[in-house]
């Protein structure tokens, strides 16, 4: 009875440290899609110096959809109910085709500190949406979330200058809205139908695409001048920003609460702030600066009340 209970608890022992030792791995997965999503903004600025932003928002997906689809076709994961496909077709024009479009178009003249930093406050924008088109109801919590997150939006487009670093912040918001768009119509598709993560991903990207490659055909644009760092911003943009760190989002997802894994992505807009301030010499003005703080202050607010009970919320 004694060898049967020692080694029951040999076994529970080893099973607590192999668990202890996949979230540690998967802690150090997160970090690493913290580092490449969050320095992926200089990149993308950097390429469009040989570029336009119809012709890179184009190959960038596409390099990182061909990525996708052979581990999609590879894992054999079932195709998509027809009955879903309009929605799911919605969700990608929507949550990647306006995401890429207007985050692109954004980083042309706006500077990488500031689209980052709008384009973060999509959580705001899924709130709203899904208080309005859901009837998902707000704790007082993210209420005042959002109010700080929209303090933090005045701060940074003040004096509401007509210039085109309006232009662009503009666009840095869209990019947000249309993927906050795109979230509530995934999250009514997941109300009827189960499905698959990596799948749905996958259709939607290739569904997104769709009127990337058609801006890229119809819109004018000057050629691509291809170079070293051209090339080397596209594989970075689209393997490593793109299939790689899907591939990691998918394992983090799998070992650390979805609560979690969401608050630790917050600090990618900080390190493209950081990396743009390092590397391009991008200073914020002093206003500009208290809207970003205010603005990720937001975001770790909403984040920390997301993960708690129902229950143990006060309001």
């Amino acid at each position: 009875m004694d060898a049967q209970e020692t080694q029951e608890k040999l076994k529970w022992r080893e099973m607590i440290f192999k668990q202890r030792s996949s979230q540690r791995t998967a802690i150090l997965a997160l970090t690493a899609i913290v580092l490449i999503w969050g320095y992926n903004w200089v990149v993308v600025k950097v390429a469009l110096r040989y570029s336009s932003s119809s012709d890179y928002a184009a190959l960038r997906i596409l390099v990182g959809l061909m990525g996708l689809l052979v581990v999609f076709i590879s894992s054999r994961k079932p195709l998509l109910p027809r009955r879903e496909v309009f929605g799911i077709f919605l969700t990608g024009v929507l949550q990647t085709g306006g995401f890429y479009v207007f985050s692109t178009w954004a980083l042309v003249s706006g500077g990488v500190g500031k689209t980052v930093v709008l384009n973060y406050a999509m959580p705001f924008w899924v709130l709203l949406l899904a208080w309005f088109a859901l009837g998902e109801r707000l704790r007082r919590t993210q209420w005042m979330g959002v109010a700080i997150a929209l303090a933090g939006l005045l701060f940074i487009l003040m004096p509401f200058r007509f210039t085109k670093g309006l232009f662009s912040e503009v666009l840095a918001l869209l990019s947000g809205f249309s993927w906050a768009a795109g979230i509530v119509v995934a999250k009514r598709l997941q109300r009827r139908t189960e499905l698959d993560l990596l799948s749905f991903t996958t259709w939607q990207m290739l569904f997104g695409s769709i009127p990337l490659f058609l801006c890229a055909l119809l819109i004018p644009s000057p050629p691509i001048r291809w170079s070293g760092p051209f090339v080397a911003a596209l594989a970075y943009s689209g393997i490593l920003g793109g299939a790689i760190a899907w591939l990691l989002w998918f394992y983090v997802l799998s070992r650390l609460p979805a609560g979690v894994a969401s608050l630790g992505t917050l600090a990618t807009p900080v390190v493209g702030v950081l990396a743009a301030w390092i590397q391009l010499g991008e200073t914020p003005t002093f206003l500009e600066a208290v809207g970003m703080v205010l603005i990720i202050g937001a975001l770790v607010l909403n984040s920390i009340q997301a993960i708690k009970p129902r229950g143990s919320a006060g309001t």
